[in-house]
């Protein structure tokens, strides 16, 4: 008992993997380089860093697989902090790549915007607003009817305005969220309206110069719409955006290839043969096996520390009765289980052991009982010598 319990303590109080220091590659974008032509690290979280030019408040870069498209793409933002001058950005990829795999990077680069550049952005939405607005309604002598559902042309409105700002990026990465239920509201206030009682309706007949109470109407009740919808862009363009000013690519890069490594258990278990609480029937013995991860832990946490092993114990058991317990393979009984980390490379072990009793010099009575232990995993590289 004595000998089972130093073996378990050893095993627990084996060291755990320490923890390396995080990568970190570099990024020339005037040679358009990363890592200085080396593969970028896999299976791992590394840093990117690289010099920016002065003005750049923003950083985005977008990764994703060479044989992918750029919608599949996990994307990392980088922001100069308020009232800072930084001349490099750090980029966490917190995502890690895989082995032997080619990627795409693509960084996009911002800058503030001055007055003039928002004034001249607010313009051509307020424009491409108006021009679209005035085109899809027509206007007879008893409806004015748009050319277009309405729901139709709230989502082209909502394209319109993100169309125009397709180069731009709020500082506070707040999208534009559409048009408002009010302009949604005036929309069909507009499609329900009928022109036969438009004199009724007149705001200001004195300025009348559509030629008919009807056109006027028509137009007064259309402009009323085109201001909402320029006044509701407004709000979002109150402040300066920041203005895509350069994009860097690197197509098809490679990764690191990681060796494999052919995972080996030495751990100690227990055997249920029988008997409930008071009159337990077991047998203890150390074992050692190799395993199959059913997942990578670097992309799946769950199935990535679950594994499916065999092996076998390093000695014969015995039961209640005093009955020596071996297996009909080897001579000693072997296992098949699921394993799963607690800690880096100690596992919890569940599963069945083969076994038989040995009778008149024959294996007889061949059963599978229940077993749980604890092991230590370590990794075995597997190379061939080139």
């Amino acid at each position: 008992m004595i000998r089972n319990i130093f073996i378990l303590c050893f095993i627990l109080i084996l060291p755990f993997e320490v923890f390396g220091q995080i990568k970190s590659v570099s990024f020339s974008p005037e040679k358009n380089q990363i890592n200085a032509g080396l593969p970028l690290p896999s299976e791992e979280r590394f840093l990117i860093e690289g010099v920016i030019p002065s003005g750049i408040r923003r950083v985005e870069l977008k990764i994703f697989k060479a044989s992918k498209k750029v919608s599949s793409a996990e994307n990392y933002i980088w922001k100069a902090a308020y009232q800072s001058n930084p001349s490099d950005f750090e980029i966490y990829v917190a995502y890690p790549l895989r082995s032997n795999e080619n990627y795409s990077l693509k960084f996009y680069y911002f800058n503030s915007t001055d007055t003039t550049e928002m004034k001249a952005v607010r313009e051509a939405i307020h424009e491409n607003l108006q021009t679209y607005l005035n085109a899809n309604f027509v206007v007879n002598k008893k409806e004015i009817k748009a050319l277009v559902s309405q729901k139709a042309m709230l989502m082209q409105l909502n394209e319109i305005v993100n169309q125009g700002l397709s180069n731009y990026s709020h500082q506070l990465d707040q999208e534009f969220n559409g048009f408002s239920d009010i302009v949604k509201q005036k929309i069909e206030q507009i499609n329900n309206i009928k022109l036969k009682n438009s004199k009724f309706n007149l705001l200001n007949k004195s300025d009348k110069t559509m030629g008919s109470d009807n056109a006027y109407y028509a137009k007064q009740v259309i402009d009323q719409l085109i201001n909402l919808t320029k006044a509701e862009t407004n709000q979002y363009l109150r402040s300066n955006l920041l203005m895509l000013v350069d994009i860097r690519e690197i197509d098809n890069y490679p990764t690191e290839k990681k060796p494999h490594y052919l995972p080996i258990n030495i751990g100690y278990a227990g055997t249920y043969f029988g008997g409930g609480f008071n009159d337990l029937d077991y047998g203890t013995s150390a074992f050692a096996g190799i395993s199959m991860p059913l997942g990578n832990k670097n992309f799946t946490k769950i199935l990535g520390n679950a594994s499916v092993s065999t092996g076998v114990f390093f000695s014969n058991m015995t039961d209640a009765k005093q009955a020596e317990i071996s297996g009909p393979l080897i001579g000693r009984p072997s296992y098949i289980g699921l394993g799963y980390s607690l800690f880096r490379i100690l596992r919890f072990n569940a599963g069945a052991v083969l076994t038989s009793t040995e009778i008149n010099n024959r294996f007889e009575d061949v059963t599978l009982y229940p077993f749980v232990g604890f092991s230590a995993e370590f990794h075995i590289w597997l190379g061939l010598k080139r």
